[in-house]
């Protein structure tokens, strides 16, 4: 008996499918048959739900962008912190290093210079997420007298590319470099907020030794 489902259910079928087959092949190896074989469908119902391989690439990115963004909204929703850690606890929710289950098989393509332009697509969407649930701690810092922030958005924007690019887990640094840029991260981002000295320090320090 034909077993029909439902359009969202298949579609994540073949998103987990194709997942699993990256992670064990690498994209360039896997094919749209082996994507069929895995799922069990008809080459049809694959191409009804997406267009190309690349396609189903770009599905993975945004389901993994999507993740991330809903653990920003998360970590900045919880008011019983104070804004700052919040803040912290916001940007450092997008480090996967080393974490299971957040598409690392995707990562790994968008990475390779081939890859360039989903690279760009997959940090925009990312920035478009987050970007604002971080400017509105900000601007709430700012409120509060914590910060001292004249372009908030701007500013956020620049606490989050340097973090998404270069604490990423295929950045190549030593554990002394890796040390030294966590310290000057948590330097700059004083600055930045135009917060006390030393105020973020332990903080973002125990929050990175954590991996949060």
């Amino acid at each position: 008996m034909r077993i029909v489902k439902e359009a969202a259910e298949r579609k994540n079928e073949i998103l987990d499918a194709a997942a699993e087959l990256f992670a064990a092949k690498g994209y360039e190896e896997t094919s749209t048959g082996d994507i069929l074989d895995r799922v069990g469908i008809a080459r049809g119902t694959l191409y009804y739900h997406f267009k190309s391989k690349e396609d189903i690439l770009d599905a993975l990115i945004d389901r993994v962008n999507g993740i991330l963004i809903a653990r920003a909204k998360e970590a900045a929703a919880d008011r019983s912190l104070p804004v700052v850690e919040r803040l912290i606890r916001t940007i450092m929710s997008l480090n996967v290093t080393g974490e299971a289950g957040i598409g690392h098989e995707v990562l790994e393509q968008v990475h390779k210079p081939q890859n360039a332009l989903m690279h760009q697509k997959m940090q925009q969407t990312l920035l478009d997420g987050v970007v604002p649930v971080l400017t509105s701690l900000v601007e709430e810092g700012n409120a509060q007298g914590v910060f001292h922030v004249k372009y908030p958005r701007e500013t956020t924007e620049m606490l989050v590319l340097y973090p998404v690019t270069v604490f990423d887990e295929c950045f190549q640094q030593t554990p002394e470099q890796l040390a030294n840029r966590v310290q000057a991260f948590i330097h700059n981002t004083e600055i930045l907020l135009g917060a006390e000295e030393g105020s973020m320090a332990v903080p973002m320090a125990t929050l990175f030794e954590q991996g949060l």
